[in-house]
């Protein structure tokens, strides 16, 4: 069975962003800019923080709007990217109902996450998680 990544508790975040630094290190990466997950403040300390990730949607409206069919169906949920079939258009990064498609600046393509669990490997809080998954959410959030 695929696993997928899954915030288990968002309220445990504290904005160290060592997922992030994590995710991009994976990916070849220095400082946060390669990360394909992200945290964001939802208002300070007080506040708490926001952990944007793809959830691994059943139905993912990424690949639905790519005229290229370079996003694909992932076993399990989300999706998988294939490069040389993109040509950059962003639908996929506005058809995202959580926002969790970021965008790569200098090959002008999405960076998707990968399911891989780095992050949460490295989460000193333990707010994300790889769990097995049959089947995504329906990420329908509208």
């Amino acid at each position: 069975m695929p696993n997928r990544l899954a915030v288990i508790d968002a309220a445990r975040c504290v904005g160290c962003q060592v997922c992030m630094f994590a995710c991009a290190r994976w990916q070849g990466a220095g400082g946060i800019g390669g990360s394909r997950i992200g945290v964001r403040s939802a208002g300070g300390m007080e506040h708490g923080f926001i952990v944007v990730v793809c959830r691994g949607c059943e139905d993912p409206p990424c690949a639905r709007v790519c005229p290229t069919d370079a996003l694909r169906k992932r076993k399990g949920g989300g999706v998988l990217l294939k490069e040389s079939l993109c040509i950059g258009c962003g639908n996929c990064g506005e058809a995202c109902t959580l926002g969790a498609i970021f965008w790569d600046d200098l090959t002008n393509k999405p960076r998707i996450c990968l399911h891989c669990g780095t992050c949460a490997r490295y989460c000193p809080h333990s707010v994300l998680d790889l769990e097995a998954s049959a089947v995504g959410e329906a990420c329908d959030v509208r």
